[in-house]
């Protein structure tokens, strides 16, 4: 009996240290996620993208950190002044700042990656039109979701703003779609 006592002691010291570990490790962490959604614009149908970020919880209710990733958005075909567009499919990776605001340890969350998002992919607008696409732009992604400690899961709008570049006559040039994701939290230590 006495064993078992001594047992039921150590792996209780055991499960308190690991949860105190835990606890500890997760304000500096490493988010991996997938996101994806439907155009805001005429040039593209949809979007589909992966988010890498790293981030410091500078207090437990609000994180700061740098979010980078993948965008490829679909070109859609449309008919502007008679004209038939056949889009080309692009690419933004951006190159972000990125804040958190969490009021409880789990639940609702909102947040926004702010900076600058490089636009890649086939150097025209469209493969029929000889219009440059643009380079790049100002970048935002706000998000609103529902976190614990593993997982984020979210409502996004995600833009890159890039002015009157790359518009091809009404057909203005647009790099933006609200949509939803999830992410993945991976500990990174004190």
């Amino acid at each position: 009996m006495k064993t078992l006592k001594q047992l039921a002691l150590g792996l209780g010291i055991l499960a308190g240290g690991l949860a105190s570990a835990q606890s500890a490790d997760m304000n500096n962490m490493f988010k991996v996620g997938l996101n994806g959604g439907v155009s805001t614009g005429g040039n593209t149908s949809a979007n589909l993208g992966v988010d890498l970020s790293y981030q410091n919880l500078i207090t437990p209710g609000f994180g700061l950190g740098i979010a980078t990733g993948y965008n490829h958005y679909f070109g859609k075909n449309a008919t502007i002044n008679g004209v038939k567009v056949d889009n080309n499919d692009f690419g933004v990776i951006p190159v972000a700042a990125l804040f958190r605001v969490y009021p409880k340890q789990m639940g609702f969350y909102f947040g926004a990656d702010l900076g600058y998002g490089f636009i890649v992919g086939d150097d025209k607008v469209a493969k029929n039109i000889d219009v440059d696409r643009p380079d790049g732009g100002f970048y935002i992604k706000p998000e609103i979701g529902y976190h614990n400690r593993d997982w984020n899961f979210f409502v996004q709008y995600n833009k890159t703003f890039t002015g009157d570049k790359g518009q091809i006559a009404d057909q203005k040039y647009n790099a933006g779609a609200i949509g939803v994701g999830f992410g993945y939290n991976i500990p990174l230590g004190k």
